[in-house]
């Protein structure tokens, strides 16, 4: 498979970002959303930012919400403390309950050539309720009707929401609240309606049978989903055998949907596949990737935050050009180019 990365890669780093307040630093950005919109390519970028601390004390930053409205505070963790784990960068875990060490938000990236990118100066979507106390993360962008429906996890101590959130401009934005209950990740809405309902993608996380798999879910509204079907599992011994999930919402082809999805291996080795679904009842399967279009290969890529990670929430096709946005080492966005008729043949 050719992919051709592009050579200004990484294209956002978190020094292209400014902190959303003064007491915070980004560290990470990555994993955006993906749109054309009024001439430019928007991305719509999840920042993670922690609160500016030193070696003796962990600071993490979490949104308090009250009677009189919602802010972000810093809690204070000492290194010293044994009752705590430090081990995970992610996360710190106490006695009690375990805290991220950042907190994200979504902030819209525009450009003209889809390769040079000016960062909005503040947040687009921010934390500013309860379900979001940890933070919103991974946007997929659905355009319908001139409307942009943002599917991205709302994060909190009582678990990953999947909400949904509006624009026509990426300008302004409504919140439309939950439309998947904890745990559950990785949701791309199809870009058109099957048989008169909506359909999407998406990934409950099993905590006593079964694995992390792709299912699709129907809905007359947006908001109301059921009708749910199996899709796609891992695979033993495969790229994809620790988990599997929806990446780039569904792209129209003359043989079906396809779908760029992730998989990765029980140690967190993240890649990029492909998969085909019919286009009539996308929850069926017509051929699947047996290796990844796309793997960890760049410095950037495999050093970072999360070494050997490429994840993607969305790409562009213009005819047979695929462009793939995608978060390298969970640190950084970069992009690159493929050939959607090779993707086909590569599928089984």
């Amino acid at each position: 498979m050719k992919v051709y990365r592009y050579p200004e890669n990484p294209l956002i780093t978190p020094e292209d970002v400014k902190p959303s307040r003064p007491d915070l630093e980004v560290v990470c950005v990555f994993n955006a959303g993906v749109a054309s919109c009024r001439g430019e390519t928007i991305l719509l970028l999840r920042v993670a930012e922690r609160a500016i601390g030193d070696e003796r004390c962990a600071r993490v930053p979490v949104l308090e919400c009250g009677k009189d409205g919602s802010c972000i505070v810093v809690k204070e963790f000492k290194r010293d403390d044994s009752s705590c784990d430090f081990s995970d960068p992610r996360v710190i875990a106490t006695p009690d309950q375990v805290f991220l060490t950042t907190i994200s938000h979504l902030r819209v990236a525009r450009s003209k050539d889809g390769r040079k990118f000016t960062v909005d100066p503040n947040p687009g979507l921010y934390p500013d309720r309860p379900s979001e106390s940890f933070g919103l993360e991974d946007p997929r962008i659905t355009e319908i009707g001139g409307t942009y429906y943002i599917a991205y996890k709302s994060v909190s101590p009582t678990g990953i929401c999947v909400s949904l959130a509006t624009t026509t401009d990426f300008y302004e934005f409504q919140k439309l609240g939950h439309i998947f209950c904890p745990e559950n990740l990785d949701v791309c809405i199809f870009p058109e309606k099957v048989h008169g309902r909506y359909a999407a993608l998406h990934r409950p996380v099993p905590r006593f049978l079964g694995s992390l798999n792709m299912w699709v879910a129907y809905s007359p509204d947006l908001m109301h989903w059921g009708d749910h079907h199996f899709l796609l599992g891992t695979e033993a011994g495969s790229w994809d055998s620790g988990r599997t999930g929806g990446g780039a919402v569904p792209i129209r082809t003359e043989k079906g949907w396809l779908e760029i999805y992730h998989g990765a291996t029980p140690d967190d080795h993240y890649c990029l596949g492909a998969v085909l679904l019919d286009l009539n009842e996308p929850h069926k399967v017509i051929a699947r990737g047996r290796e990844p279009i796309m793997k960890p290969e760049a410095e950037y890529e495999t050093h970072g935050f999360m070494p050997n990670v490429v994840f993607s929430c969305g790409a562009l096709a213009d005819g047979d050009k695929l462009t793939i946005y995608y978060g390298a080492a969970d640190m950084v966005i970069a992009g690159a180019e493929l050939s959607i008729s090779e993707i086909l043949e590569s599928l089984s």
